[in-house]
């Protein structure tokens, strides 16, 4: 490609995602706009109810009615769910938690110095792709790793004198985006294989998914997406949006003394906490392992945000004693305080936020209209790896209106996992076609509700900044992680790499 091409391409890009944003700005502010949302919700399912419009659940064969808000059971369900889903809203209680340990540490200092004795003396050319490499793998951490990682990103990168929303959307993109890919065995392999194994024992109870049967794949997953999402931020996204003008904070200097005595105390904490963890893991018969011994799924990962949490709480505590900015306990609900005053604008987003998605759940618009999307892409008369693909951008369709990964797959692994196999293909290869459609349009969907933390870490830096702002940022990472992920996909189909430990394309 020429020069002048790979300019008028560059500018052509730009132009479409100033358009979006442009457009996604005009909507109200977010608070608003899911409050409405929610009253289309509202009017949308009693229109379509009035047409009797049922749809038979996946699985359970159970025949499942829209179901009207415009109605008795409706009018009571919004009365009397507004708070539980409010309070009940899991991102809630994960971020506000999270934000104790991660609001003490940076209130005290310690992410400031860290981000100075570490980052700041490595080669920057490096930066970008660590950063996209963290966020693919802090997935271990679960959902906790969307409150850790954009954050820390935006503020490295400002530190180095580099716009920080370029930190911000690479680390939401690692995040989101790549979701489903780690060099380790997580949760996620070990959530959806149990899925799919359920859905096959129905049809044939030979055939097992197992948590390591998309290894090989999401191994290779995450060096390909860490080069493709550092080369999008340096290409795309930092000579779109610029030199940053804020002013987010002073120009950092070096650290004192005292500063690097109490980094110094608070790595040996966070050491000496990391070796109890492990040694409370191996100890024989640890609670914190399954009743089989195993990590994959285990009381472990299912208290990863505790443990997290914990971990910042006790470095940020070692730092702050060291540098006397913690004289006494008052002064650690002190600084916690000063982090959640911070996350008041989160808190009256999420009140609404919630409401519309409980609203979209309840009344089974969702499943209606993935049930009978997967019925047209059954009815088409086709087979081949062309089908697959039509599966994978059928199912990226489909996360925008349902985000939870395991609640989808459970919706359509019944139904296309059947259709498959009468087709030949192993249920783990199109486990992995859903993986790559569903981790891919993550961080787009307004489904996602952490796409709300993410906006308000955003305007910490961009006061005015909008959803159309944070999506014309992530769109370019979404449609070329999928795009790219397809082709890896076809890679690995068409010369016969093993997704996992002996899994191929077909049975």
């Amino acid at each position: 490609m020429s020069k002048t091409t790979g300019e008028k391409t560059n500018k052509g890009m730009t132009r479409f995602l100033n358009g979006i944003e442009k457009v996604g700005n005009k909507l109200p502010e977010p608070f608003m706009l899911f409050v409405y949302l929610a009253a289309f919700t509202i009017v949308f399912s009693w229109v379509i109810s009035l047409f009797g419009v049922t749809v038979e659940e996946p699985g359970t064969g159970e025949e499942v009615a829209i179901q009207s808000l415009i109605s008795g059971d409706g009018l009571e369900y919004i009365l009397t769910s507004m708070l539980d889903n409010f309070t009940g809203f899991a991102p809630l209680g994960l971020v506000l938690a999270m934000m104790l340990g991660i609001g003490l540490a940076d209130k005290v200092g310690l992410l400031e110095t860290a981000i100075k004795s570490t980052i700041l003396k490595a080669p920057k050319s490096l930066v970008t792709y660590a950063v996209i490499f963290v966020g693919i793998m802090g997935n271990i951490a679960s959902d906790a790793a969307f409150v850790i990682v954009p954050p820390l990103a935006a503020m490295v990168f400002y530190t180095i004198g580099r716009h920080p929303l370029a930190g911000l959307a690479a680390g939401f993109a690692g995040v989101g985006s790549g979701f489903t890919a780690n060099f380790m065995i997580t949760g996620t392999d070990a959530l959806l294989a149990g899925i799919s194994t359920e859905v096959m024992e129905s049809m044939d109870a030979g055939v097992v998914v197992t948590p390591v049967d998309n290894w090989y794949f999401m191994i290779a997953s995450v060096i390909l997406l860490s080069v493709t999402g550092a080369f999008i931020t340096e290409k795309i996204i930092e000579p779109r949006l610029g030199k940053y003008e804020g002013d987010a904070g002073n120009a950092l200097e070096e650290s004192t003394g005292l500063e690097l005595k109490g980094f110094r105390n608070a790595a040996i904490a966070g050491l000496v906490y990391m070796i109890i963890i492990v040694a409370a893991i191996a100890w024989p018969n640890s609670a914190l392992r399954s009743e089989e011994g195993g990590l994959v799924p285990s009381p472990f990962l299912d208290g990863i945000v505790p443990i997290i949490l914990f971990f910042f709480i006790i470095i940020g505590i070692a730092y702050g004693v060291t540098v006397k900015k913690i004289t006494s306990s008052r002064d650690i609900s002190g600084f916690m305080g000063e982090a959640m005053k911070d996350m008041s604008g989160f808190i009256v987003l999420i009140f609404a936020a919630a409401q519309f998605i409980a609203y979209f759940d309840w009344t089974n618009i969702g499943t209606w209209v993935a049930v009978s999307g997967a019925n047209f892409l059954q009815s088409m008369d086709m087979t081949g790896l062309p089908i697959v693909v039509g599966f994978s951008i059928l199912t990226a369709f489909m996360n925008l209106l349902i985000f939870s990964g395991s609640a989808q797959w459970a919706l359509e692994a019944p139904i296309f996992l059947q259709m498959f196999y009468y087709l030949d293909y192993h249920p783990a290869f199109i486990q992995m076609a859903y993986r790559i459609a569903d981790s891919s349009t993550n961080i787009i969907t307004p489904m996602n509700p952490y796409i709300i933390v993410v906006l308000a870490f955003m305007r910490e830096y961009n006061k005015k900044a909008g959803l159309g702002t944070l999506i014309s940022l992530m769109l370019p990472y979404s449609i070329i992680f999928f795009a790219i992920w397809i082709v890896l996909l076809l890679v690995f189909a068409i010369f016969g790499i093993p997704f996992g430990p002996g899994i191929g394309v077909n049975l």
